[in-house]
């Protein structure tokens, strides 16, 4: 029984380019204790949508006010591994959105460069052992970040879904 749950996948211009917006999580959290993550979390019974609770979720964690993000799609729902059916919304992001993050749940809030993120050069596919059996990764590594897992396989996803067009 996989809980829903929604992320945005913002992408906002900043002049030199687009850039995907992302935390790192905080390190006491119950799930993905400072991970890199895109805003977001469980859908919530007031939520009208994924989209509504992806956008919530980023006002909550990053102070996306609304208005500030049109959403332009979905992408493939991903089942995590910790138990979450995740519904992807990617959106366009105001230039003049300037990040207030939460810091109960958010540890930054930072932008990486849209080409790098969708180079297929730079997404890195390793393996790890997961209860018993080997598990197919991705992860992509820039400056000091390392964006790996779910939210690197929703990067992949998105770089398909542009290529089929």
């Amino acid at each position: 029984s996989l809980r829903p749950a929604a992320v945005l996948i913002g992408l906002v211009d900043r002049g030199a380019g687009a850039q995907v917006v992302l935390t790192r999580r905080t390190d006491f959290l119950r799930h993905h204790a400072g991970q890199i993550s895109f805003p977001g979390g469980r859908i919530e019974a007031d939520d009208a949508d994924p989209v509504a609770a992806a956008l919530r979720e980023a006002r909550e964690e990053i102070g996306l006010q609304e208005g500030q993000a049109r959403a332009m799609g979905y992408l493939d729902p991903f089942a995590t591994i910790t138990g979450f059916h995740v519904f992807p919304v990617v959106a366009r992001i105001a230039s003049d959105f300037s990040p207030q993050r939460d810091p109960s749940e958010v540890e930054e809030v930072f932008e990486l460069p849209f080409d790098f993120l969708m180079d297929p050069l730079n997404a890195r596919r390793f393996e790890v052992d997961y209860r018993g059996g080997k598990r197919t990764l991705i992860e992509f590594r820039y400056q000091d970040y390392r964006v790996w897992g779910a939210t690197a396989a929703m990067l992949v996803n998105l770089r398909e879904r542009l290529e089929q067009n």
